[in-house]
């Protein structure tokens, strides 16, 4: 009979410890928070303290019973909820459930989940962190107050359903603003100048012109590049000077939850939500091999980069034993960070046995597992290597009297840690002829001018968003995936390309938040709540203050807007010259859940509404047969507007539900398939492209489809693709063999190789 009780949050980690602890355990999962705040209703008291009321969160009952009969039986509880706030709290939940069996209940921090990380968390127990539950808490109050009282005014001036966070609707403004500047943003022509030279031992090296009589270049348009280009060609090329160098580049440090995040977008192309994911899966623990179930990682929600001394010196034996000596530095390597504060209770992420190399337990892990797992392991053995050497060359080089070129190569001289692990921005080797020295003649062979525009600020990716809200302090690591996730889910931000834009909701949404509550949406006072609740933590300040202090802005900010409903909501509608068809007054554009339309201003006696790009027809106008029959029952079909767009339904709803996408793009590529290709929408509003006949065809593809056969391998379509490096081309989407949009073909290095 067990006679402890273990209390986790998750079931695959109470499956993983209860195999650590023996049969003197049971082992059970809270599977997540148990009790919160009530959904619709505040739950706060405003008025006593800002007292919350909890409630057992629905769907949770039979959690909340099992946990209460293992509790009963038990002599001894512990609580190893996850090591950081939203654990603690749910750990103090736990005890307020158990509070009447006055049994003792204990604190225990796995920070990693192994056999002798659990060992030694269990003989150290202690007493729940009532700072953290407290920081928690605040936070949560904080977050309910903004949603119930900011959001109202959204649904008053917009309409109902809509939501505003306190650090959603900041990344949300981040977005809009970057989106501002790019659409604001005026193209500015400018030239640049290369030039390929030769030695008199008929070496050829390219120099790019970087100063005019001492001053940086700045070549506005054609004319005054064609100038350049001929003073130059009759101009004299004197080496000027000659700087080699060694240049160290020193290894990233271990993996933060935030950088993390970015490298794996960046490298891996995985979302934030899915990054933790399958973090969380590697924290808790896969079935190795060997059959040993043990977890991979350490915690992955922290901002500290610190690393135990045990976990350096292990890294150190495996790069000595395994990868040389000569990668090893005299001593173990810590990182800090020097901006802002860190919670330094966890160790950066990193494996929790560098000796379990990701090759060897490939077959115990998923791809995107072993992908994950392949770039954390990578990272942190990296970060205990040598640095990488280069011999770096710079020869600058005088033409005539006004102009200055330049001239760059280095070479990889020590390969260090890229041995194992490369950053995204890697540049390959240019290597300059040897044997360069001042007052050396050059023969000039070309000289190349280029036109360029300058570029607006590229949009947000997750990637870019997490950082800027990492070095701003808006939120904290464990919220960025959900922040990125919500802003989605809500339609204010869609995703195409791995980029993020504004929706025309969004950017309304954001410009009523800017408005009326712009400090509220302000980087600053977020940065400086976080701070606020950060104290909390410390024990340097009350919750009281923060929440009193807090309300009383809030109170001021909902004051001021509540003044102007109407106002705000009529200058919302947007004035139009189309006459409603019923009654012959002026319509107006307005906002509903499904975007804007048209609305009579004549309502409510009169209440015709249409789409806002849709032609006025009555059932005599309508011509539904030019559209075709419907596949179904044969009826007419009509185009209709919905959330996603146009479409065509049948003209018999809602006896017969039949639809199918207005725009068809080509015939479904699958053979014995009579769909054809339409473009979409998934539930987020990402485009995709997709075969009508689905659920019995499954063709889908993110880019969209040519029907195209492919050359190389015959499959019966490509896909359209651009890049910035490629320009537009089509893909195979089977070979990858890639041809340009116009008549060249261009090999891919698979193609070139065969």
């Amino acid at each position: 009979m067990s006679q402890n009780l273990l209390i986790v949050e998750s079931p695959s980690k109470a499956n993983t410890i209860r195999k650590y602890l023996g049969d003197d355990f049971q082992v059970v999962s809270t599977v997540g928070h148990i009790r919160d705040l009530p959904r619709k209703q505040l739950g706060v008291d405003v008025n006593k303290e800002f007292k919350p009321l909890y409630v057992t969160i629905p769907g949770k009952q039979k959690a909340v019973s099992q946990i209460k009969a293992a509790a009963e039986k038990a002599v001894t509880i512990y609580l190893a909820t996850d090591p950081d706030r939203e654990g603690e709290a749910i750990g103090w939940h736990v005890t307020r459930i158990l509070k009447n069996l006055g049994k003792p209940i204990y604190r225990v921090m796995f920070y990693e989940i192994t056999e002798s990380g659990v060992s030694e968390a269990m003989r150290q127990p202690t007493q729940l962190n009532m700072d953290l539950v407290e920081a928690q808490q605040a936070r949560r109050i904080i977050d309910r107050l903004v949603g119930f009282k900011v959001s109202p005014f959204l649904w008053r001036v917009l309409y109902s359903g809509l939501s505003a966070g306190r650090v959603q609707s900041v990344a949300l403004r981040l977005i809009c603003e970057r989106q501002e500047e790019i659409d604001k943003f005026v193209p500015e022509e400018y030239w640049s100048i290369n030039t390929e030279v030769e030695t008199r031992e008929k070496k050829k090296f390219e120099a790019e012109l970087l100063k005019i009589q001492g001053k940086k270049t700045n070549i506005p348009d054609e004319a005054a590049a064609t100038a350049i280009q001929h003073e130059l060609q009759d101009a004299v090329f004197t080496i000027k000077s000659v700087e080699q160098k060694k240049i160290k580049r020193n290894p990233q440090p271990p993996f933060i939850t935030s950088t993390m995040q970015q490298t794996a977008f960046q490298k891996l192309r995985f979302t934030t939500k899915r990054t933790m994911s399958l973090a969380q899966q590697l924290y808790e623990g896969v079935t190795l091999p060997s059959g040993e179930v043990t977890g991979l990682i350490t915690y992955m929600r922290t901002d500290s980069t610190r690393i135990s001394d045990q976990a350096i010196g292990a890294a150190r034996g495996y790069i000595q034993n395994n990868i040389g000596k000569e990668y090893l530095p005299e001593k173990g390597r810590q990182y800090t960070r020097g901006k802002g504060k860190v919670q330094d209770a966890h160790e950066a992420i990193r494996p929790v046995n560098p000796f379990i190399t990701p090759d060897q337990i490939k077959a115990a892990l998923t791809p995107p597992q072993f992908k994950l797992y392949d770039l954390i392991w990578r990272r942190f053995i990296a970060s205990q290597m040598l640095p990488a050497v280069f011999d770096s060359l710079t020869v600058d080089i005088l033409a005539g009297d006004n102009y200055l070129l330049r001239a760059r190569g280095s070479h990889m001289l020590f390969d260090g840690y890229r041995h194992i692990y490369t950053e995204g921005n890697n540049s390959e080797e240019k290597i300059l002829p040897p044997g360069l020295k001042p007052k050396d003649i050059l023969k000039l062979l070309k000289v190349v001018p280029e036109q360029h525009f300058t570029k607006p600020p590229a949009p947000y990716t997750e990637s870019t968003l997490v950082k800027i809200l990492d070095q701003e302090g808006i939120g904290r690591p464990s919220t960025y995936a959900n922040i990125i996730s919500v802003i989605q889910d809500r339609n204010y931000v869609q995703s195409e390309k791995r980029k993020l834009f504004p929706t025309e909701l969004g950017k309304v949404t954001n410009s009523l938040l800017v408005e009326h509550f712009s400090e509220l949406v302000n980087t600053e006072f977020t940065r400086d709540m976080e701070t606020r609740l950060d104290k909390i933590e410390a024990g340097d300040i009350t919750p009281l203050e923060v929440l009193d202090e807090f309300w009383g802005h809030l109170e001021a900010w909902l004051e001021s807007s509540s003044k102007s409903y109407s106002a705000i909501k009529k200058s919302l509608q947007m004035e139009t010259d189309i006459i409603c068809e019923k009654c012959g007054k002026p319509m107006v554009v307005k906002w509903s859940k499904n975007g804007q339309f048209l609305a009579c201003t004549g309502f409510p006696s009169c209440k015709n509404a249409r789409p806002l790009d849709s032609e006025p027809q009555t059932e005599t106008e309508a011509e539904p047969e030019d559209h075709g029959k419907c596949e179904k029952c044969g009826s007419p079909l009509v185009l209709r507007d919905g959330r996603y767009g146009k479409f065509l339904a049948c003209s018999d709803y809602p006896k017969c539900r039949f639809t199918r996408p207005h725009s068809v793009l080509m015939p479904c590529p699958k053979d014995d398939c009579k769909g054809s290709v339409a473009q979409r929408r998934t539930r987020r509003g990402r485009v995709f492209y997709g075969c009508t006949s689905y659920p019995d065809c499954d063709f889908t593809s993110w880019d969209p489809p040519i029907d195209e056969k492919c050359p190389k391998c015959g499959n019966n379509y490509m896909v359209s693709k651009s890049t910035k490096r490629k320009g537009d081309y089509h893909l195979c989407p089977a070979c990858k063999f890639e041809r340009g949009t116009g008549e060249t073909e261009s090999p891919t290095k698979e193609s070139e190789q065969e």
